[in-house]
């Protein structure tokens, strides 16, 4: 695969963090434009301005996961957070539900791939966290774009009453 393909997460905690800076942030300077002789319109308009610049500064911060896949590779990243797998390796997929949707990558032989915590934390885990937003269709469009099959979660061999 010579292209690169590429699905960015929605985060909408990101995108609300930076839109409720910005209302803090454009109130705190009507406040302070309403009445600029008054201290406490200004001490307020100061508060709310420098909230709104922390607010928006955090939400800045937030990482958000992107699934790509370039030149044989299939790349995770969150931040510094990077897992890299040679396309060879991966075999199959399948997406956690819940509130917050995960990716689970198998080998070729169907097995979970284990990896190392996103948190930091000393616990592996089979899995790659997603965000609250990410359909699971469009997991499945970067996916089958990308050449990953799901993986068969059925109890029978899928061949049929014999």
């Amino acid at each position: 695969m010579s292209e690169t393909v590429r699905l960015i997460c929605p985060m909408g905690r990101k995108q609300g963090e930076l839109w409720a800076g910005g209302v803090l942030a454009v109130a705190g300077i009507a406040v302070v434009a309403a009445a600029p002789a008054f201290w406490g319109s200004l001490l307020l308009g100061a508060v709310l301005v420098l909230g709104g610049a922390a607010l928006a500064w955090h939400g800045y911060r937030i990482a958000v996961p992107v699934l790509e896949v370039e030149d044989d590779e299939f790349r995770y990243t969150r931040g510094r957070y990077i897992v890299r797998i040679p396309f060879a390796d991966v075999g199959s997929y399948y997406v956690l539900p819940g509130r917050t949707r995960s990716l689970g990558l198998c080998d070729t032989t169907g097995r979970p791939r284990i990896f190392p915590s996103v948190e930091g934390r000393r616990a592996n885990r089979p899995y790659l966290p997603l965000t609250r937003r990410t359909s699971p269709a469009k997991v499945d469009a970067f996916m089958s774009a990308a050449g990953i099959p799901p993986r068969d979660r059925s109890l029978t061999s899928g061949s049929g009453p014999a």
